[in-house]
């Protein structure tokens, strides 16, 4: 008997992801804010047929608010997925660069607090090498302290 391989593009897994890429894409175009706008103003004009009654509020109220629930997380799947590829090529970027310190990798997993003690940590390190050397000389964190460490030694002497 042989074995049924079951194509990676097929998966419910896949297809839900295909499908939640589809609508994110859908809905942040011109077309889906001119189909929204021409909704409301549709709903506006249909008014005195309905003299502005509660159902007729309570139409737009319940659409939009569903509309809204569930945008919410079609939101935060595509900016998550973003998120994770700006990281992966940051990562990329930090691991191709002769010199580069490899630190931050990951950083976008530490807290705040820790977040927050390094940046003024790199704060530091720039003002610091921006006083004693040629940042336009430094090709990472490390070499920018060393080149101003070493200036700094030797103004000292």
């Amino acid at each position: 008997m042989e074995a049924q391989s079951t194509s990676p593009d097929v998966t419910p897994k896949n297809i839900f992801e295909r499908f939640l890429a589809s609508v994110a894409k859908a809905t942040g175009s011109s077309a889906a804010f001119l189909l929204a706008l021409a909704t409301v103003i549709i709903w506006a004009i249909t008014g005195p047929l309905f003299n502005f009654s509660e159902t007729w509020q309570l139409v737009i109220n319940t659409g939009t608010t569903i509309i809204t629930f569930l945008m919410v997380f079609i939101i935060q799947k595509a900016q998550n997925k973003e998120s994770l590829s700006v990281q992966l090529k940051l990562n990329e970027l930090i691991a191709a660069t002769k010199g580069a310190s490899n630190r931050l990798v990951a950083s976008e997993n530490l807290s705040e607090e820790e977040l927050a003690i390094l940046y003024k940590h790199y704060c530091t390190m720039a003002e610091v090498t921006r006083q004693a050397s040629d940042l336009r000389k430094s090709h990472s964190v490390e070499e920018a302290i060393k080149d101003a460490s070493n200036k700094l030694k030797n103004e000292d002497v």
